[in-house]
């Protein structure tokens, strides 16, 4: 069988190597697939790719926020909607929203797709996010289990209440989290 590494489970590490060489799928503006990336790549180049966008609301209609963990390589300790990433070759915007759901906040719940768009965000570090995005909307209760590698923290809180705290201190906020917020809450008004 597999042995542990320092409490670590062979899972998790494969997880991590993943994490390292993932692809991104290259898109052009219909959502036409064009290529494969190693992520960093695209990012560094600016290439447009296909991601997602997971806002998941309880039955109070808050939304549950996460802080993205210390030691991202991007964005580290800042506020965003509730897990995003890249989809995998083969695989649908749902399961790949579920799959990242569980991976980063611990728990999957059904998602229904609202919206897609293009956007670009650049960061201070170089990269820059150039993301045909698939908005999608789940309902959940629960608190999560947070996967401290992904996540710092999480917090429920009204659009609202999102809307105001994001023009008050917009830095505590991802860039594409800003972005992705206001076509999210003309959406939903």
């Amino acid at each position: 069988m597999f042995k542990e590494s320092k409490g670590f489970p062979f899972v998790f590490l494969l997880y991590k190597l993943l994490e390292i060489i993932e692809q991104v799928i290259l898109v052009n503006e219909n959502d036409e697939q064009i290529g494969l990336m190693e992520k960093i790549e695209a990012h560094e180049k600016a290439l447009l790719h296909r991601a997602f966008s997971v806002f998941v609301v309880n039955d109070k209609n808050e939304i549950m926020l996460q802080q993205r963990a210390l030691d991202k390589y991007h964005s580290p300790g800042l506020w965003t909607n509730t897990c995003c990433s890249h989809q995998r070759e083969g695989e649908s915007n749902i399961e790949a929203g579920k799959r990242r759901l569980m991976e980063e906040m611990g728990f999957v719940t059904d998602l229904e797709e609202l919206f897609h768009f293009i956007y670009i965000a650049p960061f201070d570090n170089g990269l820059t996010e150039h993301e045909l995005d698939h908005v999608m909307i789940g309902h959940y209760n629960d608190a999560p289990q947070i996967n401290p590698e992904e996540a710092a923290a999480y917090k429920w809180m009204t659009a609202q209440a999102i809307k105001e705290d994001m023009a008050q201190q917009p830095e505590i906020y991802t860039e594409w989290f800003k972005i992705i917020f206001e076509k999210y809450y003309s959406h939903i008004s």
